[in-house]
């Protein structure tokens, strides 16, 4: 494509806006592809690829900066974990009140109130002011996601109706225009017509889940398990091992109606998941399709509890409760014949394989394994799961496809923990945030506080908590104290236009177990939002930002104004 057909095709493009000066685009910087460039494209202050919730939050704070932007999705949904994934929020006991930014307690507020808006709620639950519409044990505020996908839906409506905001539902990045250590373009291609587009801005945002853009722009990045001599990390492994990623979940919902037969259609694959057992040292507590797992923290074997109308299992966790979404309870009697409940749980999740580098071959072949699991999972429940009063399976489950929007009643993307990591100019250990890793470098036993970042442009709080892994590690799981993100971690050690979002900033494999849940991967997004637009009004790089003490206080009271909190109180 020549430089003045992209210009007269950008120009008369439904809704692009010229924000900065294009550059020519040669067909051999990018990736080969079978069919010929598409002649159209679009520009923006930012291109967003990933609409998860670094994404979404990257997305509304540029765009209350005044900023213009092109948001993509690979699925037909956004809102990443919260809404296309099908998990509910994972937080820390502060959340209510502080260890977030403003705007994500405005999502949760949103979702709260829409249920209040727009569902028969009970009289209790309509006045409790931290209702939680599922009562899950996981967290303050079980929902369904489709809920929050309204939410944020709307929090966009106003940008898309003004141009502000271009969001490309279901396209996906396949190649990137790189010169040097300046990305120009990526192209995007509709899931649906297999249509191109050129998307040109002066600053991209990788906030896909896999770290997608990072080789398709050649920006430096690891994977997997660091070794110990790398991080000097009290929880790394002896020898690093790239290939050795925390597995991941397809999840469902599932609903019960007490009498009734709903039983599935056997899974092709349930006599393999029935039999199988996790290949993890040390070794799993026995098949995963049982009531027993590894406890996280001690790697014993626990026994579970499991009754479908939420009634108590003794001193078992019931994990019908775990992760409902909705509690009958909540709401008006004959609303719902049962609760609702998502399954994320220890038995779904899948760890036979890795997608991070797979071809697409791979990557589907995956996750059709996985699903084969879950289907399993809700398959065993139906018919073989242990009952309290001897019996076997609970044909009154029901499988709700309705919850997660799709045909096949499976998450519209696996939810997944780990992702390419940049090289970044500052990386997170395990000495900053872990609780005795922390001790053993400064010396105390009590009273420990997490390392402080002159450059922090955010905090949050999780445990380190990562799952089972295609390298073979049962859980590693133990205790953090509230932590910041530095500034630093979220830059690229050489590209200058280039940020990440999701899963994909300077940290390890070890602290990426506690930099990966929702409340942080928001908090990440909305810092690097507001970063891409601080630097375009300034005229300076990311980078400088944070080596010029001056503009990174700038930078740091810019966002503090906007509802961002750079340190943790005494907590």
């Amino acid at each position: 494509m020549n430089r003045r057909s992209f210009i007269d095709h950008l120009t008369v493009s439904s809704g692009a806006v010229l924000v900065a000066p294009l550059l020519p685009f040669s067909d051999s910087s990018f990736a080969k592809t079978e069919r010929p460039f598409a002649r159209t494209g679009q520009a923006a202050d930012v291109v967003i690829a990933g609409g998860g919730l670094g994404g979404c939050a990257a997305a509304l704070a540029a765009l209350r900066n005044h900023k213009r932007v092109i948001l993509t999705e690979e699925t037909d949904w956004i809102g990443g974990q919260m809404t296309q994934q099908g998990v509910p929020p994972d937080e820390h006991q502060w959340i209510e009140t502080h260890g977030a930014t403003q705007l994500y307690r405005d999502v949760r507020t949103a979702i709260r109130a829409y249920y209040k808006q727009n569902y028969p709620l009970t009289d209790a639950a309509r006045a409790s002011k931290f209702l939680n519409p599922g009562d899950g044990a996981v967290s303050r505020l079980c929902h369904e996601p489709k809920v929050a996908l309204a939410v944020l839906e709307q929090m966009m409506a106003p940008y898309l109706s003004s141009g502000q905001l271009t969001l490309l539902l279901e396209h996906k990045i396949s190649s990137a225009d790189v010169q040097g250590d300046t990305v120009r373009a990526l192209k995007a291609v509709s899931q649906r017509s297999g249509n191109e587009l050129i998307l040109s801005a002066p600053y991209f945002i990788d906030a896909t889940e896999l770290g997608d853009l990072l080789p398709l722009t050649g920006t430096e990045f690891v994977t997997g398990a660091e070794s110990r001599s790398e991080t000097r990390e009290l929880h790394a492994p002896e020898k690093a091992d790239p290939a050795n990623c925390q597995a991941f979940t397809v999840c469902f919902a599932m609903d019960y109606v007490a009498g009734g037969n709903y039983v599935i259609d056997k899974p092709k694959d349930y006599s393999v998941w029935r039999m199988y057992s996790p290949a993890v040292t040390p070794a799993w507590s026995g098949k995963l399709l049982d009531l027993s797992y590894s406890n996280p923290k001690t790697l014993e074997p626990k026994q579970l509890g499991f009754h479908p109308e939420g009634i108590p299992t003794g001193d078992r966790l019931n994990l019908w409760n775990y992760r409902r979404v909705i509690s009958k309870a909540n709401f008006r009697p004959g609303t719902y014949v049962g609760d609702v409940s998502g399954v994320n749980w220890p038995q779904n999740d899948y760890s036979a394989g890795n997608l991070i580098g797979a071809t697409d071959k791979a990557f589907k072949k995956h996750v059709d394994r996985a699903k084969q699991l879950s289907l399993s999972l809700l398959y065993w429940l139906q018919t073989e799961v242990p009952r309290p009063d001897g019996g076997q399976g609970w044909p009154g489950i029901r499988f709700r496809p309705d919850v997660m929007g799709t045909e096949d009643g499976l998450a519209k993307y696996p939810y997944v923990r780990e992702s390419r990591r940049i090289k970044a100019v500052f990386t997170v250990l395990e000495e900053h945030v872990g609780a005795e890793n922390r001790a053993l470098i400064t010396g105390k036993k009590e009273g420990n506080r997490a390392a402080a970042f002159a450059d922090s442009v955010g905090v949050g709080y999780y445990h380190i908590d990562l799952h089972p892994s295609t390298g073979g590690n049962n859980y590693i799981d133990f205790g953090s104290l509230p932590f910041q993100i530095p500034l630093g971690a979220l830059l690229p050690k050489r590209m200058k236009n280039l940020l990440p979002a999701n899963k994909n900033i300077g940290t390890t494999h070890i602290t990426n177990g506690c930099y990966r849940l929702h409340p942080v991967e928001w908090s990440i997004g909305e810092a690097v939002g507001m970063l891409v637009a601080y630097s375009l009004d300034k005229g300076v790089t990311p980078h400088a930002v944070r080596e010029n003490e001056q503009l990174l206080n700038g930078f740091q009271k810019l966002i503090r104004s906007q509802g961002v909190e750079t340190h943790w109180p005494r907590v």
